[in-house]
């Protein structure tokens, strides 16, 4: 993806995408989902911060950008419009956490705050990502 860097982030707010591999995609300005889709067409992208337990899984439209700060899921189309279990949660988090941590690794500054959530407090996958 021409505009997109995967673990080469500076203190400039980006737009994170995990997709299904667990890889991090880091986008430095507002980019339409579907340009990010055309790689992947099977997929569709998702905000953490709308993901909680026991909701359905809603893709964000074509036509919308992925906003800087946000982080998104990759997810496989056959998991839309499915409710989100608390496992399927905790292994997102997970996903998440390990893409997230693997740049940190690498002396990269993803994040402004050491603070972490965590899931138990309001039931949503960004609650359990590190910011």
């Amino acid at each position: 993806m021409g505009i997109c860097s995967s673990c080469e982030s500076t203190s400039v707010a980006t737009a994170k995408l995990i997709s299904h591999d667990g890889r991090l995609h880091e986008f430095s300005y507002p980019v339409k989902v579907s340009y990010v889709l055309r790689s992947n067409p099977s997929s569709f992208i998702c905000n953490s911060d709308e993901m909680e337990f026991d909701d359905v899984v809603s893709a964000i439209s074509d036509d919308e950008e992925l906003q800087l700060g946000q982080l998104y899921f990759a997810l496989p189309l056959s998991r839309l419009r499915r409710p989100l279990q608390p496992e399927e949660m905790a292994a997102l988090a997970v996903k998440a956490s390990s893409a997230l941590a693997g740049c940190r690794r690498k002396n990269v500054s993803l994040f402004t705050t050491d603070k972490c959530h965590h899931v138990k407090g309001s039931g949503r996958v960004a609650d359990a990502i590190p910011e």
